[in-house]
């Protein structure tokens, strides 16, 4: 079996470096949004699109688009078409235009061999040059092309990242073995108070990075907003802000992969609900902990994983009543207040744990899985509506 996968390093370019890329990461978000721009109306498709490519670089306005890589701004078009691909399809929101504030990055589709030094300590980049690199674990697989990417710029003109630091991402192929089905089948409740509560029982506390950090950040932020606008104090202070932003969010994204890789590699099937995490962060007494816990990125890796591992990845309704149904006679109560952690059912008599017991449910419906109702008649189909109901009004254009 062949599966791609992608390797994320940090590279080290000099002030040159630097410059360079920031010229490249301009010229592919101008044609990103030149190419929005050319669609507002309706969408012309890649291949038109792309064809007025070597007519720009000829205007005498837009001359130094030759400055970037030819296969960058052809890949900023693909992006794009992949965005409105994924709005047609109702798997995404209308395309936004691109902001210099925002992560920028960049593609080149194809990726040679020897682009990496044998050494592992430089990796070519075209139109930038030869930029260290560091590789911290082993290149496996096929190489089949590379995204530079990096944060905020600090000052646009200088192309620094928010928190001063470049990546490279390498998407290789990889011959893996057949997935071997092994192990047990859990259900798998996320939530607040517990990350995650198992169908077996147990639980993982979750690890609250945000919240562990947020009187540090609460500090530097009004640091920040003391500073004057423009000076170099200000600069320094928003870095170290946007380090430790990046801090929490690579302790999250490690705590996912680990936790998403030991389920997957000891079950064979997981089960667990279809939830509307866009619309709960509408709750804003919840929001910050729904954000802290990052239940989307996790069930993502758990989707991925599972397909290379060999586990089974079932979700539900998220409408079904999981914490207020009986496990045992599934008697459902009316109404179960968010405060009752434990219930005894009216009918057998047995006394639930609410996220154990909603973790069972989970899983007898998501085993009976293939069906389109349970026992009691109530889907346990994921709900595939995606944006299905609401309207997108096209953004409107306020220039590059």
């Amino acid at each position: 079996m062949i599966v791609r996968k992608g390797f994320k390093y940090r590279i080290y370019p000099n002030q040159e470096q630097q410059r360079k890329l920031a010229v490249q990461f301009g010229h592919a978000r101008y044609i990103y949004n030149w190419g929005l721009a050319q669609s507002q109306d309706k969408y012309p498709g890649y291949n038109h699109l792309a064809k007025q490519l070597p007519i720009l670089k000829k205007r005498s306005e837009t001359t130094w688009l030759k400055e970037a890589h030819s296969q960058v701004l052809q890949q900023s078009l693909k992006d794009l078409d992949q965005v409105y691909q994924n709005f047609f399809a109702k798997r995404g929101g209308y395309p936004h235009f691109k902001s210099k504030r925002a992560k920028q990055s960049i593609r080149y589709p194809q990726l040679k061999e020897n682009w990496i030094a044998p050494d592992g300590r430089h990796i070519y980049l075209p139109k930038v040059g030869h930029v260290r690199l560091v590789l911290h674990r082993p290149l496996e697989g096929v190489m089949k092309n590379v995204t530079v990417s990096t944060l905020v710029p600090a000052v646009p003109s200088a192309g620094e990242s928010k928190s001063g630091r470049y990546f490279v991402s390498i998407q290789v192929e990889i011959e893996m073995a057949a997935p071997v089905f092994t192990g047990g089948a859990i259900g798998l409740d996320l939530g607040l108070r517990e990350f995650a509560t198992l169908s077996t029982g147990e639980k993982i506390t979750p690890p609250q990075y945000y919240r562990k950090a947020q009187n540090k950040r609460r500090r530097l932020a009004r640091q920040l907003s003391r500073k004057k606008l423009g000076s170099h104090n200000r600069e320094k202070a928003r870095l170290r802000l946007a380090r430790l932003d990046e801090r929490i969010a690579n302790q999250r994204r490690d705590f996912h992969h680990k936790l998403s890789r030991k389920l997957v590699e000891e079950n064979q099937f997981i089960g667990l609900e279809d939830l509307n995490v866009r619309g709960m962060l509408a709750n804003h007494h919840l929001a910050k902990s729904i954000g802290d816990a990052g239940w989307s990125a996790f069930v993502t890796m758990l989707g991925y994983k599972g397909e290379w591992y060999g586990c089974k990845i079932e979700k539900i309704n998220r409408w079904y009543p999981s914490s207020k149904t009986c496990s045992v006679c599934g008697t459902k109560l009316e109404v179960m207040p968010l405060q009752v952690y434990q219930w005894q059912c009216p009918i057998c008599g047995t006394v639930h744990d609410r996220d154990v017991n909603a973790a069972i449910n989970i899983l007898k419906q998501s085993t009976a899985g293939a069906a389109e109702s349970n026992a009691w008649g109530q889907s346990v189909r994921p709900s595939t509506d995606g944006y299905a109901g609401r309207t997108r009004k096209p953004t409107r254009f306020s220039g590059w």
